[in-house]
């Protein structure tokens, strides 16, 4: 596989601007096409571009469809963003230690943080989703959006090599590598209840699946999250990590 090695300080001079509004006819490789066009990315496989697009309700409802759901590429683009935004913060922070360094990548590469740089370049308007999923509105999902980003970037890195996978990346999140935010404001809502936990008690929160329900396409979690025995908030979410990083949020405003 293509790779380039070591850190970057340059930011990217490629486009990041949002993507116009999609017109609602366009079939999967058409999107992805108006998709690359707008995000000023030169691809050579469209259709690899298109399966990225690709969520696996759309598999269930077109199963003669010669596009693979995007679940393999979001595997790759984890990874591939993970070593992205190390490469960049080791540079652009000389003076944080590891810990620091740790908490930066952790939020930018949450659920929450992914989501926001998909929104950044309206992922959701280029989604292909079964007729369920559609109906349940997952393309605005952050859960959705962050796993459709992730398999957006591990197509660019297949098709155009890391060098440019992490040229685009480090462009679109320039905002969030070159912010100062507290080492608190880093954390996750688990990280955060967990320490408070072990200070104040000496054990660790626990969590509790109270349901899941609905299809595949649908599925809700609800967990609540017991500090001390004590249940202390409840969340739901389309996975259990979603469920329990809301549970958390809502426990600490009360412990």
């Amino acid at each position: 596989m293509p790779s380039e090695s070591g850190p970057s300080r340059r930011r990217s001079t490629t486009s990041t601007s949002t993507a116009p509004p999609r017109p609602a006819a366009l079939d999967p490789v058409d999107r992805a096409a108006e998709l690359a066009a707008a995000l000023a990315l030169p691809v050579t496989r469209p259709a690899l571009f298109a399966e990225a697009l690709v969520h696996s309700s759309y598999r269930n409802d077109n199963p003669t469809s010669e596009l693979a759901s995007n679940q393999r590429l979001e595997f790759l683009g984890d990874a591939v963003i993970s070593l992205a935004f190390s490469d960049a913060l080791y540079a652009r922070h000389p003076d944080d230690d590891e810990g620091v360094l740790t908490a930066r990548r952790a939020a930018l590469v949450s659920m929450t943080g992914l989501a926001r740089l998909a929104d950044r370049i309206r992922l959701a308007e280029y989604l292909v989703l079964g007729e369920g999923a559609e109906r349940a509105n997952e393309r605005r999902r952050p859960s959705v959006l962050e796993s459709t980003f992730e398999a957006l970037v591990g197509a660019v890195y297949v098709d155009l090599g890391y060098a440019a996978a992490r040229d685009w990346l480090i462009g679109l999140a320039a905002p969030e590598l070159d912010e100062e935010p507290s080492v608190l404001s880093l954390k996750s809502p688990k990280s955060r209840l967990l320490e408070a936990a072990q200070a104040r008690i000496g054990e660790p929160p626990t969590y509790r699946v109270l349901s899941v329900v609905g299809p595949d396409h649908d599925r809700r979690y609800v967990v609540e999250a017991l500090v001390g025995g004590e249940v202390l908030g409840t969340g739901t979410g389309a996975n259990r990590r979603e469920a329990e990083t809301q549970a958390a949020a809502v426990a600490l405003e009360r412990f």
